[in-house]
């Protein structure tokens, strides 16, 4: 089960079908669970400093679980936060949707959440690949993740 909470009017199909494209990708049982959080920079600014040391907003951080859910024994894969007016400023200047940019970002926060990582050159090259992988799944073939 996906669980979404948003304070913004958006899509929760897309979000949805992006968490579970990546689940796919990843061969991760469809039954996992995880929750996509949308929200604001300030909240991702405030996380992350108290997480990461970083006095700065970012587009989506993820917190990975690696839990049960006690009644169900379902895997608890972990929590995705996402900044909406990050996602719709990078989407204007990548010249593509707040709706792709956004999807992107799930497909990112869920690779994180399964242990995936791009602080080094190997590691970036395989998380990449499968982020490209699964935007094509989406028909998004063409969105990239732009680097700061």
């Amino acid at each position: 089960m996906i669980n979404i909470e948003s304070k913004f009017d958006f899509p929760k199909d897309l979000l949805e079908r992006a968490a579970q494209a990546a689940l796919a990708h990843q061969k991760q049982t469809p039954d996992a669970d995880l929750s996509i959080v949308l929200t604001d920079d300030a909240r991702l600014k405030r996380l992350n400093w108290d997480y990461l040391g970083i006095a700065a907003p970012t587009d989506v951080l993820s917190f990975p679980a690696s839990e049960s859910d006690p009644e169900t024994g379902s895997p608890y894969l972990g929590d995705i936060l996402i900044s909406i007016p990050r996602a719709r400023e990078q989407a204007a200047s990548a010249g593509h949707t707040l709706e792709s940019e956004t999807q992107l970002l799930v497909v990112h926060g869920v690779l994180h959440l399964l242990g995936h990582d791009h602080a080094k050159p190997k590691e970036k090259a395989k998380m990449w690949k499968a982020q490209n992988e699964i935007l094509e799944l989406l028909g998004l073939g063409k969105i990239q993740i732009r680097e700061e």
